[in-house]
């Protein structure tokens, strides 16, 4: 640090209106995440910290951003935004705690580093499929903007994290919806150990932002004074004039993507130019220069300082280590939800399943006046399947918002609305599409409230199933896909009253809930469903009939094959067990009804390998071996794509083998 000491010129700062107080302030802020690391990397090198992200170097770009927002907007960080936790002053012990997987930490040691949000202090940490975070913070910025609140969100990104997907759909949706969001690009030079040249071909990354028709600036990420002036001026004009800004600055990563990672990819004279930047010591050298630090306030604010750390730690370490609770885990993988009867009126109407849908997602619409509906052509046009027809009319678009073609976008917008205290439908125009929005739902929805505490209140809507020649992208019941994923509840009601009061409660739980709908169902089943508002509790599942000589479970479209056998062959006498939801799972029921009749089958229109019917199996096996007369059967669809020609996708749907397997176990 001599050498480029006695090597560096010096740098000049403008300070505008800013006083002395401000300057100083600023100088605080860039030294307090400094020092931390410093101790960071002695306790990495000590194995009291199990790994770490350095941010050396890079403390203008978290200081300045959040110094220039209030207190009371959210920010987006990643690795290397330090500085934008203790700017925000969030007390250190808690820091530290988190870093050591401590419970006084923000994820019960759940998680490590960033990985967490505080709304205590208005932070969403990052996950490690970094995309999501960009749409989340598009969603953060909507509830703003719909409410009315003259509030700016910011998120960061590194220059590597602009070729994900996520960032193209996130400044997309931002720019289309004029949403008040702070896009920060942290151009450090490096991904890992893949340089800027490896990455893009455009001169800079801010130019991206012509093609969004987005306001986009470069600016020097080392100069505290020129990030916190022009960040300051840029979110005061976008609290007044709502729109998306893109701004990338540059700076340089000097250690390593985490330490163990090292430098050795990097030339020892590009390390050596940027050391001469370094933001805090040219700042440092500047207020020198100027008369606004002297040596031995330096010195002051440097005692300080380190006896803040010090006394963090010594909290953080004084603290015990977690401990495993099963109940406690289990517990905390979704928020608490009590549910609330609300039972149905006398009156009804004989409607379709699809009506049904859309009755009970008016009715939500009516009771929660922070309810948004998002998805492909449902304002104007009412969906694909018309089940938001009139919507628009009736509660503008703002509340029932068309988007782009962008499932990973709107899925984590819709992430963001929820932790901004709004709730969230999300209409898949099949449910084959969710594939392209996966991410967001397994790894952010999903695992949230178990990581951090903060629910993820967002039903995602699935048109889903064959039988309809839509072949192989348009036809499958891929349900399995989240019944593994812990966080997530899983509902796939056959009747049209079902489908209304089950949607009704996956609006009214704050957890994420995938809403699986038949397309099937939508116009050839009619039932009688209540006119106004009701629900049904998740986890009961329904009994259709009562037998003595087997149980049928299943659910969806295979309730309405098992109906239908029985209803042909009458010598048949059955339990059918419609699960309506699938997680949570009653298994009460299906035990109740295999201990009576001593044979079960499981149908699904899935197909057959790793789906539900498998786990059901397995449950039956170990909770009612005994009570058992033959083997459980499973009965699911071909192990093969969806296919489109009639006689093909007959074959595929397991119709007949459930008969020929109904008929095999009743003889076994």
């Amino acid at each position: 640090m001599h050498s480029a000491t006695s090597r560096r010129e010096a740098m000049e700062f403008d300070t505008k209106h800013l006083t002395h107080e401000e300057l100083l302030l600023l100088y605080k802020n860039l030294v307090l995440p400094r020092m931390i690391e410093e101790k960071m990397l002695v306790l990495l090198r000590q194995g009291k910290i199990s790994k770490w992200f350095s941010g050396i170097g890079q403390e203008a770009i978290s200081v300045g951003v959040t110094m220039a927002l209030r207190k009371d907007e959210y920010i987006l960080p990643m690795h290397r935004n330090l500085g934008v936790f203790t700017s925000r002053n969030i007390p250190l012990h808690r820091l530290f705690s988190q870093w050591q997987g401590k419970a006084g930490g923000f994820t019960k040691g759940r998680d490590r580093s960033f990985h967490f949000g505080s709304q205590e202090f208005h932070l969403v940490g990052m996950i490690s499929h970094l995309g999501p975070q960009l749409g989340v913070a598009d969603g953060i910025a909507l509830a703003h903007k719909i409410r009315g609140e003259k509030k700016v969100t910011a998120v960061f990104t590194g220059e590597g994290g602009t070729s994900e997907g996520d960032f193209h759909e996130a400044l997309n949706i931002a720019s289309v919806w004029d949403l008040p969001v702070l896009f920060c690009i942290e151009n450090n030079g490096y991904g890992l150990s893949t340089p800027v040249s490896e990455q893009y071909r455009c001169d800079h990354l801010s130019d991206r932002g012509i093609g969004y028709g987005m306001e986009a600036h470069r600016i020097d990420g080392n100069n505290i004074l020129e990030v916190y002036l022009k960040i300051s001026e840029l979110t005061e004009s976008m609290r007044e004039n709502p729109r998306p800004v893109l701004v990338e600055f540059m700076t340089f990563r000097m250690r390593g993507h985490e330490e163990a990672s090292g430098t050795k990819y990097v030339p020892e004279d590009l390390l050596a130019l940027w050391e001469l930047r370094d933001p805090l010591a040219n700042y440092r050298d500047f207020l020198h220069r100027r008369g606004v630090l002297g040596e031995s306030e330096d010195m002051t604010i440097r005692r300080q300082i380190t006896a803040q750390i010090q006394q963090g730690l010594q909290t953080a370490f004084a603290e015990p280590s977690v401990t495993f609770h099963v109940e406690r885990e289990l517990a905390d993988v979704y928020k608490d939800f009590s549910f609330t009867a609300v039972p149905p009126e006398e009156h009804s109407r004989h409607i379709r399943f699809v009506d049904a849908v859309s009755d009970g997602l008016q009715h939500a619409m009516d009771r929660f006046d922070n309810l948004i509906v998002m998805g492909q052509d449902i304002a104007a046009y009412g969906g694909v399947f018309k089940v938001t027809e009139g919507f628009a009319i009736r509660y503008g678009t703002d509340r029932i918002r068309n988007t782009p073609i962008c499932e990973s976008g709107v899925i984590s917008a819709a992430m963001g609305l929820a932790i901004n205290n709004m709730k969230a439908v999300v209409e898949m125009q099949f449910s084959d599409f969710i594939s392209s929005g996966f991410n967001p739902v397994v790894n952010y929805l999903a695992k949230v409230h178990y990581r951090w505490g903060q629910h993820a209140d967002v039903v995602i809507r699935m048109p889903c199933g064959g039988g309809v020649g839509a072949g192989p992208f348009h036809s499958q019941t891929n349900e399995a896909w989240f019944t593994k994923t812990p966080g997530l509840k899983v509902v796939y009601p056959a009747f049209p009253y079902d489908a209304k009061g089950l949607l009704v409660t996956a609006i009214e739980d704050p957890n994420p809930v995938l809403f699986f709908e038949h397309k099937g169902l939508y116009r050839s089943v009619y039932g009688d469903v209540p006119e106004g508002y009701y629900n049904l509790p998740f986890g009961k599942a329904a009994l259709l009939s009562e037998g003595e000589d087997i149980t049928i479970i299943t659910y969806g479209m295979g309730v309405h094959w098992a109906l239908d056998l029985l209803g042909r062959e009458t010598e048949l006498s059955a339990d059918i067990i419609d699960l309506r939801t699938l997680q949570p799972l009653d298994t009460e029921t299906i035990f109740r009804s295999v201990r009576k009749t001593g044979k079960a089958i499981i149908l699904q229109e899935d197909t057959l390998f790793g789906g539900v019917a498998s786990d059901i199996s397995a449950l039956i096996t170990e909770h009612c071996f005994e009570y058992l007369d033959g083997p459980v059967q499973r009965v699911g669809s071909l192990d093969t794509p969806v296919p489109f020609a009639p006689d093909l996708e007959n074959g595929f749907l397991p119709v007949e083998r459930f008969k020929l397997a109904i008929h095999r176990l009743l003889a076994y």
